[in-house]
């Protein structure tokens, strides 16, 4: 069985009439899983709730409190913008903290069962800064993620791979200092949000940028994979590997001008196998919902097929 970390009340963070990353996304994503002929394969998991499992700590392990408390207030106060692009609506707050145990219950699933599982969550965060949220993103799931994980006894060093068209500028703002986390992005350049270049490698050598130029196909992805992102995953000798999947690189995509097929991610995701089998994907981008719908289902059919192969970790 593959854990779908996912729950209806994520459709309740309201971005507002004609924003790209809507609840739409996730309503797509859920019946395109439930009308797979492999449906019956999938677990369908609730996220702990706040009472169940506190995020805050975790989220502050990130994030200046200023931050997650300027959220909060924004939400009590009926909404409002943290910047032009990311919308606060008044259970937006209450939506990211769940968003984020959905990252952490994901992580659990992953190490209990040494195989993949997938958050199906919103708000995404890969654009997520220490002080504050922008790109449509609230707080950092991914590195906050990864914080946990490395807090957990079996685990020495996390991996991150964010194969989302725009560069996460929060999450190697966050990595960048962290010896034990490794952190490496393909996203089209120059592109927004204007960071990720090759130069930018981190303190201890635990960031890869790779810029993908506009057009691109995934025969220049399988390159780059091979000749630099594997050997980077590879090298890193991750305990878990966490993928901020964002599935925004795709050609009909109206957010990017890359020219990935949905089927192509079945490509790209096995190649994640080739690093180990404990891997959390997580949503981040994706703003066409019918070939958003259908790259998941692809990520996902690959999973279970691995699934069923004695899989090393």
């Amino acid at each position: 069985m593959l854990p779908i970390l996912y729950s209806d009340k994520f459709l309740c963070h309201d971005t507002g009439y004609g924003h790209p990353e809507k609840a739409r996304r996730l309503e797509f994503i859920v019946k395109a899983l439930k009308d797979a002929p492999w449906s019956s394969q999938l677990e369908w998991l609730v996220p702990q709730s706040c009472e169940e499992r506190n995020p805050i700590p975790w989220i502050e392990k990130v994030h200046h409190p200023n931050h997650i408390k300027s959220v909060e207030n924004l939400a009590v106060r009926g909404g409002g913008q943290l910047d032009p692009d990311t919308i606060v609506s008044p259970q937006t707050y209450d939506v990211a903290l769940l968003a984020v145990n959905a990252w952490l219950d994901g992580v659990d699933q992953v190490l209990h069962r040494h195989s993949p599982a997938f958050v199906a969550a919103r708000p995404p965060g890969h654009h997520a800064m220490p002080n504050y949220g922008m790109g449509f993103c609230i707080f950092n799931n991914v590195a906050i993620a990864a914080h946990y994980a490395l807090s957990l006894p079996t685990i020495n060093r996390v991996a991150i791979l964010d194969w989302d068209v725009h560069h996460g500028n929060g999450t190697q703002a966050i990595a960048e200092n962290q010896k034990d986390m490794y952190y490496c992005s393909l996203h089209q350049a120059p592109f927004y949000p204007g960071t990720g270049c090759e130069t930018e490698t981190g303190q201890f050598g635990n960031i890869l940028n790779v810029p993908i130029a506009a057009g691109s196909t995934i025969e220049q992805y399988e390159v780059q994979m091979q000749d630099k992102v594997l050997p980077f995953l590879k090298d890193a000798k991750p305990d878990v590997l966490l993928v901020s999947a964002g599935y925004d690189a795709l050609k009909v995509d109206p957010l990017a001008e890359v020219a990935l097929q949905p089927e192509d991610y079945r490509i790209l995701t096995h190649q994640c196998f080739e690093v180990t089998s404990s891997i959390l994907f997580g949503l981040e981008g994706g703003y066409q919902c019918e070939a958003l719908a259908q790259s998941v289902q692809e990520t996902l059919a690959v999973c279970l097929n691995l699934i069923q192969l004695p899989l090393t970790s």
